[in-house]
């Protein structure tokens, strides 16, 4: 029987990572991480390229598990329950905890049903008869959350691919937030983007993390400061710092943050 989770208590912390380790194969690329992510605003997880950022991130709602040759020892905790335990269904932990991939990937529909897709795959359309609550005004929601709505309004059916690359992005914010997710784990979410649309994006993060618990990886130092109110910053493999972002950037307290921070390594 697969195990359901709690309802968000809105208590701090939101996710706490217990031990975790992560092996591709015979290379331990995570090694031992105990951290805590508070409950909503925005946690950035920071370090050089191959530090094992994307790695973290991608455990906290199990999709290193679709990859072969992948070991992952330790618990990550949403509220009191272990993700990792085995009875985990795991399609309630990804309605609950989204990604936002580093490139966009519309689905081959058009930008009416890219929205609708998770809603209906989840069940979550039932929700959506009567009311009040339907699907047009989800769809519409969700659009203009993610600031897209006025750009789109009047070619809803037309196909996604249409859209460039920062609308795609933005189509794809938009999908993963309709399932309703209490955690959005965004995977360098700007890199594909051009600096407007990049801006678009953090601007409604920015917004989103009233409400949602956000978990965003970025070697953008600037990026991390602007955003992140909580940071975690990882040297190969391992947690080397963590805590608030305003203390953490002006006042880091292990060398390695120190230099990694004034770019002599990394």
């Amino acid at each position: 029987m697969s195990q359901a989770l709690p309802l968000n208590t809105h208590s701090s912390p939101h996710l706490r990572i217990q031990d975790l380790n992560v092996w591709y194969e015979t290379n331990h690329a995570l090694r031992g991480i105990y951290a805590e992510i508070p409950t909503f605003g925005i946690t950035a997880i920071i370090g050089p390229s191959g530090c094992g950022k994307t790695t973290l991130l991608r455990s906290l709602n199990r999709l290193l598990e679709e990859g072969e040759g992948i070991r992952v020892k330790g618990q990550v905790w949403l509220n009191e329950v272990d993700i990792y335990d085995r009875v985990m269904d795991l399609n309630e932990l990804r309605t609950r905890v989204g990604l936002l991939a580093p490139k966009p990937y519309p689905l081959p529909l058009s930008i009416y049903e890219n929205v609708a897709y998770g809603r209906r795959i989840h069940g979550l359309d039932v929700l959506d008869k009567g009311n009040g609550r339907n699907l047009d005004r989800k769809v519409e929601h969700y659009l203009r959350t993610a600031g897209l709505w006025e750009e789109v309004k009047d070619r809803l059916k037309a196909p996604a691919s249409a859209l460039s690359t920062g609308q795609q992005q933005r189509l794809c914010l938009a999908r993963a937030l309709a399932v309703e997710p209490e955690i959005l784990l965004c995977d360098e979410p700007t890199s594909a983007l051009d600096p407007i649309s990049a801006q678009g994006i953090e601007e409604q993060l920015i917004t989103l993390k009233e409400n949602t618990t956000i978990v965003i990886v970025t070697h953008l130092l600037r990026q991390a400061s602007r955003m992140a109110d909580y940071v975690i910053f990882l040297w190969m493999g391992e947690l080397v710092e963590c805590g608030p972002a305003k203390e953490l950037f002006k006042n880091p307290k292990d060398s390695r943050t120190q230099a990694y921070l004034m770019g002599k390594i990394g």
